[in-house]
């Protein structure tokens, strides 16, 4: 199964794009000359990377890839943003979308990676069904949990981890580079007064 790298990076391009959505964005304008890091609007896209990677705590309570591999538990987690979201006057849907996506793309990862441990697959649709779901393609690598600083698992966790900023890196530049374009219009329009009010 992938890194919470690769999860990481998938759950910011899902993020991302859902923010292109066009609607109420002027709250997330910065500057060109801000820094990236409020460019990309500070918490929110640390948020859905972090989100991305939540799955694997299921690790923990000894559940892996059961329910937090689910599309209930992306569904669950994009209420919980949505719900925030209104606590700090913030576009409810278009957070709660980001966050559902950023969630949503752990189970894709999953099921497009290698899986070496049984049960195979991911109970991708809880709690609509238990079946286990694998996609056999192979796309991301597997990764190393236990023993994990011992040479083999460093070598092979490295490897998966390039591999995934090599097929994710791209995507994740060509949405940010498509994503600064998007908002520098719309602080153009705004600095103009030519938007519609909201």
């Amino acid at each position: 199964m992938p890194s919470p790298i690769g999860h990481a990076l998938a759950g910011i391009a899902a993020a991302w794009i859902v923010d292109l959505v066009p609607g109420r964005r002027a709250w997330r304008t910065a500057p060109a000359s801000a820094s990236w890091y409020l460019r990309a609007r500070d918490g929110l896209t640390a948020a859905c990377a972090a989100v991305a990677a939540a799955p694997d705590l299921d690790l923990v309570i000894h559940q892996h890839r059961t329910f937090m591999h689910s599309v209930g538990a992306a569904i669950l987690v994009g209420l919980i943003g949505g719900a925030i979201a209104a606590r700090r006057s913030r576009p409810i849907v278009r957070v709660a979308l980001m966050c559902g996506a950023a969630y949503a793309t752990h189970i894709l990862l999953d099921w497009l990676g290698t899986d070496r441990a049984p049960p195979y697959g991911i109970q991708a649709l809880w709690p609509f069904s238990d079946v286990w779901y694998l996609s056999n393609l192979d796309v991301f690598g597997p990764t190393e949990r236990r023993a994990f600083l011992s040479v083999p698992a460093l070598l092979l966790n490295t490897i998966t981890v390039v591999r995934e900023i090599a097929i994710l890196g791209p995507i994740v530049w060509g949405i940010w580079l498509v994503r600064v374009k998007a908002l520098a219009r719309l602080a153009a329009q705004l600095s103009r007064g030519d938007h519609p009010p909201q």
